[in-house]
């Protein structure tokens, strides 16, 4: 289920937003990405009042570095069991030799600082293997060394690879080993299955990692960030197929957006004397589905429920411009969104349950290659004529909506992710980052 977004005007990515000039090698993922210098103040130099450190990230990196994934490798792969078995296997050393170090985390800290906490944060990186030989040597100067080391950590614990230690890396450097090995040995379990059953070509939605993949052969053909539902409205583990494709759909309000949000604020204007539907373009139809005059609609009632909610294609409609249908008993589905603010986020569950899906009109150009005729220029010609269109896929590809918070990849990258529903049995420490 999509959320409903009320008063929201869509808003686009300006086209000129790039990412300027810096290239660093984030080796966590086994890829490129590209880092900003410009725009970034390198606050603190040795001797600096720790106090008044601030410094500022490249907003523009990460909103770029958020909302475009790189590829790397297939989360399901078959040679990730093998990665995962070596990852548990470091892990239980470092935990039956005391853990990592705790490390202080009062202030942000980067390049240029030198302190006992630099110290630490290399000892804890070193014993993760993001440190690694040639990247200094562990003193109290937050080098370029750290620098890089800093970047693998965050990159390949779902957080935005700008350098610098924020909170939330404070956060995700100082769980301790214990925890980080029991959700390998949790995931070892979900991955065995998955990666065993998984076929040649499917999609596959990681809801802690907000990330869907397009997979063909073991390789990964596209990987697009997500909003995914908020802990109070999960989105569904399941498996099923993609067997349909809906351009400029008509949005039919589902139960979850229909009495948690549609009725609480149908309620709340009435009160002031407007008017919901009018304002957002909502129908309500009765039994037989004939529209409804809306001064008749009883908001404070149970009956307000009982009436069917649609909303037509159009800039408000928060289905955006397409949306990928597969048989579920939880009324979900994966969607465009006419606001991609979201996606350039770092945290992004905010949805009622559906899956929105950032550079979709890639993935609808994959899903539809075999139907002839729809290349990318056809799919975002839907998108501009606004026509109404329903696409079923000649042959299904298999969906998968995992959870999978931790697993390791074939480069030895040890990756860890958000527990954002609290499936892990950790307690809520896995998710407080």
């Amino acid at each position: 289920m999509t959320s409903f977004r009320f008063g929201t005007a869509p808003r686009r990515r300006s086209p000129g937003a790039t990412v300027r000039c810096l290239m660093i090698v984030v080796s966590s993922l086994g890829f490129s990405a590209i880092a900003s210098a410009q725009g970034t103040s390198w606050v603190g130099f040795p001797n600096a009042d720790q106090s008044e450190r601030r410094v500022e990230v490249d907003r523009n990196f990460v909103k770029e570095w958020e909302s475009a994934p790189p590829k790397g490798f297939p989360t399901l792969s078959k040679q990730n069991l093998a990665a995962m078995a070596n990852a548990i296997k470091l892990y239980e050393g470092v935990a039956s030799a005391g853990g990592f170090p705790l490390i202080p985390d009062d202030q942000q800290i980067s390049i240029g600082l030198f302190s006992p906490t630099v110290a630490l944060i290399k000892k804890r990186l070193a014993l993760s293997g993001d440190l690694r030989d040639g990247d200094g040597d562990i003193s109290q100067n937050f080098d370029y060394g750290l620098e890089k080391a800093v970047k693998r950590f965050q990159a390949s614990n779902g957080l935005s690879p700008t350098g610098v230690v924020d909170k939330r890396t404070f956060a995700a450097l100082n769980m301790p080993a214990a925890v980080r090995l029991r959700q390998l040995k949790v995931n070892l379990q979900r991955l065995t299955d998955l990666a065993r059953t998984a076929p040649k070509k499917y999609v596959v939605v990681n809801i802690p990692a907000a990330q869907i993949e397009a997979v063909d052969g073991d390789r990964v053909v596209s990987r697009h960030a997500g909003v995914v539902g908020k802990p109070d409205r999960q989105t569904p583990i399941l498996r099923s197929s993609i067997h349909q494709l809906n351009f400029n759909p008509v949005w039919h309000l589902p139960p979850t957006v229909l009495s948690q949000d549609l009725v609480p604020k149908g309620a709340a204007m009435a009160a002031k004397g407007q008017d919901v539907l009018a304002k957002y373009g909502i129908d309500a139809l009765d039994g037989q589905g004939r529209k409804v005059d809306t001064s008749k609609i009883k908001w404070n009632a149970a009956t307000a429920t009982a009436y069917t909610f649609q909303q037509q294609p159009g800039p408000e409609n928060p289905l955006g411009f397409v949306k990928i249908n597969f048989d579920n008993s939880h009324s979900v589905y994966m969607h465009s969104t006419p606001s991609d603010t979201l996606f350039g986020r770092n945290f992004r569950a905010a949805s009622s349950g559906c899956v929105r899906v950032s550079g979709i009109d890639q993935l609808a150009t994959w899903l539809l290659a075999d139907q002839g005729g729809w290349t990318r220029e056809r799919v975002l010609a839907m998108k501009a004529s606004g026509e109404r269109l329903d696409v079923s896929l000649k042959k299904p590809v298999p969906l998968y909506f995992a959870y999978v918070t931790a697993w390791a990849t074939e480069d030895g990258v040890i990756q860890f992710r958000r527990d954002l529903y609290n499936k892990d049995s950790v307690g809520q420490v896995a998710g407080a980052y």
